[in-house]
């Protein structure tokens, strides 16, 4: 049986498509080449490393945050003086429970104290005359004109007497102490606002019953600047240090929602990821936190973050954002 004849015109075709595939693969080659420089790949995966050191995700904070007040001490609110949303100021009133208990302890510790001061100046009174008689008594007795008993009576006399007004010292200082917590318990019926803050939460009203166990009744914001907690993954926890630039971007996006920043510090301890949407991935993924801080925090933008605002933090940026 003859083997089958190759026709030159099926040569030709394969040749043809040798070519056609040598060309494309040249060509395939040549384009990354091509391509002009600080140009993105393709690859949308490869980005973030080609302009970024590492990224991570964070939320907004202030140092220290939110403040929870709970009133010191038990009792029955009188007032609530302060609502959602209002401004405070350092020692502005917010609550503050019925005081009248505490008014008429204050009155009887100031009586008392009032009592012991007279006290101490009758036995001054006592002890000036003590002492005067004694020594008349001792001058007589040495002239011979009287005994010594009786002078020396009367030096016992004004001992007693100098012992009885050391007494009523120490009495007039215990009432002065009590006068003193008096008068703080008396300011523990108040609660004020330790500095200026926005209060973000007010569980209380006029008439309920509360004390330090019922929980906080205000939550404040301070006035401190914003920052930002990330959580950097422990693969790029090295390539992050203090100082390094960042980029911040709201994870509602917008052209605006860019803010310039910086690395305050590196945690020292590495815990779960909080902030990972994937469950997985949040029960797997070890991350320490990194604490940046805005490079404009007066800025108007940089006020109106709020606090746990979610965002993408972006270190090592090769150009910084315009604010």
């Amino acid at each position: 049986m003859k083997p089958p004849a190759f026709h030159p015109s099926r040569r030709t075709q394969a040749a043809r498509l040798l070519r056609r595939g040598g060309l494309a693969l040249a060509v395939a080659c040549l384009l990354p080449a091509c391509s002009p420089a600080g140009q993105a790949p393709a690859d949308s995966s490869a980005s973030p490393a080609a302009a970024y050191v590492a990224v991570a995700r964070g939320k907004v904070d202030i140092e220290g945050g939110l403040l929870s007040l709970a009133m010191p001490r038990e009792g029955t609110l009188a007032a609530v003086a302060v609502h959602e949303g209002d401004h405070v100021k350092q020692g502005q009133l917010l609550a503050a429970l019925d005081t009248e208990p505490a008014r008429l302890a204050v009155e009887a510790a100031q009586a008392q104290r009032e009592q012991a001061q007279a006290q101490l100046k009758l036995l001054g009174i006592k002890l000036a005359a003590a002492k005067q008689r004694a020594r008349r008594l001792a001058a007589a007795a040495d002239a011979g004109a009287g005994d010594g008993q009786s002078a020396d009576d009367a030096n016992e006399a004004a001992a007693q007497v100098d012992a009885e007004q050391q007494a009523a010292r120490a009495a007039l200082s215990v009432a002065g102490q009590k006068l003193d917590e008096a008068r703080y318990e008396l300011k523990q019926r108040s609660l004020l606002a330790p500095f200026d803050a926005d209060v973000v939460r007010v569980s209380a009203q006029p008439g309920a019953s509360v004390s330090p166990a019922s929980g906080p009744l205000f939550v404040l914001l301070p006035q401190k600047p914003r920052i930002v907690r990330a959580e950097l993954n422990d693969s790029f926890a090295a390539a992050v240090r203090p100082g390094m630039p960042a980029e911040v971007v709201a994870d509602s996006g917008g052209a605006h929602a860019r803010w310039r920043a910086h690395v305050l510090r590196i945690g020292q301890v590495y815990g779960p990821a909080t902030l990972e949407n994937d469950p997985q991935v949040r029960a797997n993924a070890r991350t320490v936190e990194c604490v940046l801080a805005f490079d404009q925090p007066d800025a108007e933008p940089t006020r109106d973050l709020r606090i746990g605002q979610r965002v993408t933090v972006r270190f090592g940026t090769a150009s910084a954002p315009k604010d």
